[in-house]
């Protein structure tokens, strides 16, 4: 995994850093989806967007990681476009570009399945696909 410095502290401490703030169930739910990403692309680039947004990337934005008081957010850049056989995406579901998946207290995510997801990304990303819905001709 490589890693984005932010100033003085890399993007991966600062996740760190969030993720032991919020010392709750949300704080162990983006840990683990962390995890999971990291297991499933070991070249993903950890990065800290937005003033506060923990990212992963490679070759462009896979995803976000947001904490709510409610939920973790996992937002997919180019979601619209990647197939979502397991049906994890459950939000923004309207939009043309991303999906997200929101993960509440107690729920856990298919890990195969989510990084089967970060695995058609990266492939998306290194394709140079472009974001948006697939077309019927």
């Amino acid at each position: 995994m490589k890693k984005a410095s932010t100033g003085d502290q890399s993007a991966s401490g600062l996740i760190d850093e969030r993720i032991a703030e919020l010392g709750d169930w949300r704080g162990e739910t983006l840990s683990r989806m962390r995890k999971l990403i990291r297991e499933a692309d070991p070249d993903v680039v950890e990065e800290w967007k937005w003033m506060g947004t923990p990212t992963w990337s490679h070759d462009g934005i896979l995803c976000t990681g947001e904490s709510y008081k409610e939920k973790v957010k996992l937002t997919f850049a180019k979601g619209a476009s990647l197939k979502d056989p397991a049906k994890l995406f459950n939000a923004s579901l309207d939009g043309n570009t991303r999906r997200a998946i929101d993960i509440l207290e107690g729920e856990e995510v298919d890990a195969d399945a989510f990084k089967a997801l970060i695995l058609a990304a990266v492939a998306l990303n290194a394709s140079g696909g472009k974001a948006g819905p697939k077309r019927a001709k």
